[in-house]
């Protein structure tokens, strides 16, 4: 079962599915990884460079953290205004899965010749939704109505006992 939003960008809230015949890159981590090794950069001839980095449980140091990983990776990529905008959605989705769950979290970024896609991985099966945040937030409540927004392509599906939230650039894209 899949579900689609329009706006800015598109949103696909679903249990195990793709769009645009993109691969998670969660899907090929390691099922046995222990969090020994909490960075890990690869490049592969015509795939670009991928970005894998574990979260401490509620760290949240790990927010500046994740930017300034996201911003070496593109640091090649040539999209300025796309790096500081995959820089603002990846902590966005960094904070939500520190703030909103009690386990560790996975961030997993990957360019390739099409965009950037990436994706934050939580321990909690619950399935954020965009809302509008109340007067009582303050500067709370608006992470994914940014993602929603900037993003190209967003969503959410379900992985093991938690969920991979998910947001995908487009290198063609201003």
């Amino acid at each position: 079962m899949e579900r689609q939003a329009r706006g800015s960008g598109r949103a696909t809230i679903a249990g195990t599915s793709r769009t645009r015949g993109a691969r998670g890159a969660g899907e090929a981590e390691n099922a046995g990884e222990t969090g020994q090794d909490p960075v890990e950069t690869t490049a592969e001839p015509g795939c670009g460079s991928q970005l894998r980095r574990r979260l401490g449980r509620a760290d949240l140091r790990a927010v500046p953290e994740a930017r300034r990983a996201v911003r070496e990776l593109l640091r090649g990529w040539g999209k300025p205004g796309r790096s500081e905008t995959a820089e603002l959605l990846t902590s966005e989705l960094v904070t939500n899965a520190l703030v909103h769950t009690d386990d560790d979290a996975v961030l997993t970024a990957t360019v390739s010749p099409s965009g950037l896609r990436v994706e934050v991985r939580d321990g909690a099966a619950g399935r954020p939704r965009p809302s509008a945040p109340t007067p009582d937030e303050g500067t709370h409540g608006r992470g994914l109505i940014l993602v929603e927004s900037l993003a190209d392509t967003w969503g959410v599906r379900a992985q093991g006992g938690g969920k991979v939230v998910w947001f995908e650039l487009a290198a063609g894209a201003a």
